[in-house]
């Protein structure tokens, strides 16, 4: 690929770091906050879990219960985050290029999620929306897992008043036991898979028919069993 920019090459829509990019998400931020969009929590991540009924995926977090839902100030005695409130019930659509339409309930598949942390950072969900709409990204390609992620991140663009880009989630790389690729799991890294004698010509192969045919007639990752 020849990037048109970037940290190596510079451009219009820099700095590319994140760390530099603090002023971009606190006034993101600012703008959630002023139009009545968060709400400070001091739940931590076990009180979620303990707290949730409802079952959800592996790979993604518990709705949350609306424990600090009515908070209306933030405390003066603890640390906090800022959460998103969800509009309950809502249907969120989006058309995906390789799922088709997708559709989840905000309240029921998802519920009110963190956008900027207790230690003082912005969480994932408003550092991916306020990066692609400010560098003018149009179109996101990424894995499944990101699904209902997207639904969230539809809500931050519409609250911001921001064009979404168009989404294509790719299938997961998973390995001989069916299990998806990922550091979490101690997962084979290229450099492994280089190591273990992994042919360079196949993985690109593989992955160039995957783009051409849009599904894989095989879901396990070259080389990857040793």
């Amino acid at each position: 690929l020849d990037w048109d920019e970037g940290p190596d090459l510079g451009g219009p829509h820099a700095p590319y770091d994140q760390s530099a990019r603090m002023p971009l998400y606190r006034e993101a931020l600012e703008r959630l906050r002023a139009g009545g969009y968060l709400y400070a929590c001091t739940c931590s991540r076990k009180d979620i879990r303990l707290a949730a009924s409802a079952p959800h995926p592996p790979d993604d977090e518990p709705v949350y219960p609306g424990t600090c839902r009515e908070r209306k100030t933030p405390p003066v005695d603890r640390p906090y985050a800022w959460r998103f409130r969800v509009p309950e019930g809502r249907r969120v659509r989006f058309t995906d290029g390789r799922r088709g339409d997708c559709v989840y309930e905000a309240g029921r598949d998802f519920g009110d999620f963190v956008v900027w942390r207790s230690d003082d950072t912005p969480a994932y969900h408003l550092a991916c929306v306020v990066d692609d709409a400010l560098m003018g990204i149009t179109e996101v390609v990424r894995g499944e897992d990101l699904l209902r992620s997207t639904a969230r991140q539809l809500l931050l663009y519409e609250a911001m008043g921001w064009p979404p880009p168009a989404w294509f989630h790719c299938e997961l790389v998973t390995d001989e036991h069916g299990r998806r690729l990922a550091k979490r799991h101690d997962a084979l890294s290229l450099r492994a898979l280089r190591e273990r004698g992994a042919d360079p010509a196949a993985w690109v192969k593989e992955w160039s028919e995957r783009l051409r045919d849009g599904e894989a007639a095989s879901r396990r990752a070259p080389g990857a069993a040793g």
